[in-house]
This record gives structure tokens, sequence and C-alpha cells, in this order.
């Protein structure tokens, strides 16, 4: 994710770095490369002068060429810089004073905008929620039987009537999420080619209708200034509230995310980076900023984490972490969950100081290939090799890697990596590892 913004930022960084001071000079050179950068990066040229204007205002009031840290506050200023134009502060989801809460998802064709309806929903019943989906777009192509779909791949609700104009459908679908007493209703909306006078009257009748909490517009990250008209235009149309950047993990450059929030107003709720159901995060600017910059974001990464190991699972791994009775059962386990936690490339990025070292760590290679060759080897393993380990000797290798269509170099590599996992979190579970461990307490 802006991997090119990335690398170009911290280049400015380390070339400033290497100077005991910095001059009037240096902090104007530095910041044409960094106005450069943005520009690559396709951010609206506005958002580009105020930010570089924004920058330069905040190390003059510093008074940065007379500072003995220069380095260290020139990267803050960034950063709060970024954290500004991103928004400031997190955005939440607003709800009705009595529900439902209506959610009208709106967007251009082809912005991701059925399948971010559903992520969301599932995000909402994660948090206690009971939405409901209404399929509101009778325009294109099997969009209810898609919308169907992913409600019965996720277990949720939706209501449709083939055939009915979008105002119909959203009406019967309010008294339907009232009679089943949904808290929330997310109406999936035409998606448009682009917004005439036609559509503008379209949407805002259906605003009219459905007098909504929440107005979303979904917009494609990879599609750069594009996107950022597309919500200025349907801005002008109904009132947004937020925002939702689909694809932001194939957007290479970072334009949209970084000029949308500036140009209209509107703040980012939530960010899209992946085809699964669970590729939706909350927006957070200033773990956005830190990300951007090569900082990590611990923070998201944390969240990942909790939402795949509940206090019990937690508590019984760190019993048998401390016992030393961790098996490979629980080694696979474990892989298992990072594997649901998102590709290895975008977690990496999120740990400080390894997103700086993510090329050369060949993360790209290692995703859904690197598990699957683990978890063949474990499950080409009998219960007891599983159990107790150290009775795989130089035939059972064999057998494994015969099982698993792998070497027995490969096996070996896996029961490495288990015998220093284990020894490293059995470390951190007595205390022994006092550089690591208060950061899993």
């Amino acid at each position: 994710m802006f991997d090119s913004l990335t690398d170009k930022l911290q280049g400015v960084f380390r070339r400033l770095g290497g100077r005991g001071t910095i001059t009037e000079k240096d902090l104007d050179d530095a910041l044409r490369e960094v106005r450069l950068a943005l520009l690559e990066a396709d951010v609206h040229y506005k958002v580009v002068r105020d930010f570089v204007q924004g920058v330069r205002e905040r190390a003059q009031g510093a008074e940065i060429t007379k500072s003995l840290t220069p380095m260290q506050q020139i990267i803050d200023i960034v950063n709060q810089q970024m954290i500004e134009v991103l928004g400031g502060g997190h955005a939440r989801l607003e709800k009705a004073k009595s529900p439902p809460t209506v959610i009208m998802l709106v967007g251009l064709k082809g912005s991701g905008k059925t399948t971010t309806t559903a992520k969301l929903a599932l995000h909402l019943r994660r948090q206690g929620e009971s939405p409901l989906m209404v399929a509101a777009d009778p325009e294109r192509v099997a969009a209810i039987e898609q919308v169907e779909a992913l409600g019965k791949q996720l277990s949720i609700p939706v209501f449709a009537v083939a055939g009915a104009r979008p105002e119909q459908v959203c009406k019967k679908g309010l008294a339907e999420a009232k009679r089943t007493g949904a808290s929330t209703v997310l109406v999936d909306t035409v998606g448009y080619v682009q917004l005439d006078d036609d559509d503008r009257k379209e949407l805002k009748s259906l605003y009219k209708l459905l007098s909504p909490t929440e107005v979303l517009l979904v917009a494609d990250a990879m599609t750069g200034q594009d996107a950022v008209h597309a919500a200025e235009e349907f801005h002008s149309a109904v009132p947004l509230t937020g925002l939702i950047l689909t694809k932001l993990d194939g957007d290479a450059r970072g334009g949209a995310a970084l000029s949308i929030r500036a140009v209209t107003g509107v703040p980012i709720k939530f960010v899209g980076a992946g085809e699964k159901a669970d590729a939706l995060e909350a927006f957070y600017p200033d773990r956005f900023a830190s990300r951007i910059l090569g900082m990590g974001d611990l923070l998201t990464l944390i969240d990942k984490a909790k939402a795949e190991m509940s206090d019990t699972d937690v508590e019984s791994l760190n019993k048998r972490m401390k016992k030393g009775t961790l098996t490979l059962d629980d080694f696979l386990d474990q892989y298992q969950r990072i594997k649901r936690m998102g590709p290895l490339s975008q977690l990496i990025g999120l740990i400080p100081g390894l997103s700086q070292i993510k090329k050369s760590l060949n993360v790209d290679e290692m995703d859904e290939s690197f598990f699957k060759h683990v978890e063949g080897i474990i499950y080409s393993m009998t219960k007891d090799e599983r159990r107790n380990p150290d009775i795989i000797d130089g035939s059972r290798r064999r057998r494994i890697a015969t099982g698993s269509g792998t070497k027995p170099a490969d096996v070996n590599k896996v029961l490495k990596q288990f015998h220093e996992a284990k020894r490293i979190l059995q470390m951190i579970s007595t205390g022994r590892g006092s550089a690591i461990s208060p950061f899993l307490r």
C-alpha cells in the first residue's frame, strides 16, 4: 500500500538524517522533494500546496534549524500535517435515535459498492448489531442475486423485490426491518456510470424517502483523482456523511486517500484492503499516516489479533506457554489465525521497523503458498507426532515429506521454527523475555 510514496518520503528523511544540523536550504530542498513525491502519488495539487505550506510553517515555528534533534522533529511535523490532511480524528458511524439506523451506500459502477455493503454489514454484526441488507439496484444485471449470495454466505438477511423500482424496494425494506427488529438497514443503491440530472433526481428522491442517518460514498481508491471528482459530484447531489475507500491494497500511489477528505470535507470512515468479507477496516488518520511514513501500525495489528483470539483463547495459550506444553497443533492454530488476519505482506507493514525491510524479507512470496506449505507438513503428521515432535526421527521425516509433497529438509525447517517459537514464547510468558513481554501483557 503506497510503497512508492513511503520509499520516497523515507529517502528524504534519510538524507536529512545524515546531517548534524539542518539549514534553511536543506529544509527547502527536502520540502521540494516531498512536494514532488506527493504530486507523483497523484495527490490533488491544492492539497500538496497546503500540505507543504503547513509543514513549512510548523517547522519554522519549532525552529528546526536551531534544534539539537531536527530529524525527529521534521518526521513528527510531517506526521502531524498528514494526520490533519487525512481528517484529524477517527469518524465513527452515527446511530439513529430510534432504530433502525439507515445507511445509504452510493457510488459509481465498479467501485465495489455491493461487496462493501456486505462487508459493512458483517462489521456491524460483529459489533452486536442486527443488520438487514436491502438490494435496491435494479439496473445492474444480477445485482440482487449478488447481494442474496453474499447474505447467504455471511448469514445476514437480505430484502429484495425483483423488478421493483428502488423507491418501492426501500419502502418495503424499511417495513421489513421494523417487522424483524433489525437495528441497522444497509441500502445498496444503483451504481451509476456518471451522475446526470436524472440520476441526481433519483438519488434525492431516495434520500428523502429513506431519511438516512448515514450516506456513505463507496469510492475506488485506484481511480485516484477520478474518485475525488466522484465524491464532489455525489456530495452536491446528496449530503454525504462519510467515505469508504475500496481496493486500497492495490492502490500504488495513494492520491485519492490523501486528497479526498481535504477536497470534499467529508471524513473517510472505512477502507477496504482485500477481497475477503472481513477486509474492511475502520479508518484512523493517525494510524494511516504512520503507515504511509513507514512507521508501522501496531494498534491495527492488535485489533486484528483480538478479532481472531478471545480472552479465553489467550489465557489457555498463556498457561500452556508457561508450562512449556505447546504442541504443533497450537503452532498450526496460530499460523491459521495469522492467515485469517490478512496477507502476510500487509501484516509485516504494520510492525514498526519491519515495513522498511519488507522487500528483503520476500513476504509477497511467503503469503498463501507459505502457509499451505506449513499446513501440509503438519497435517501429514500423526496425532502423537504433533503432540510430541521429539519422536520424529529420520524415517518419520521422510514419510511426512512424502505425504506433504515436500522434502525432509522442509520438515526440518518447520520443526526448527516450532522449537524456536516455543522457546521464545516460554521466555516471554515467564518474564525472561523482558524486552518483548511488556507489549504482550
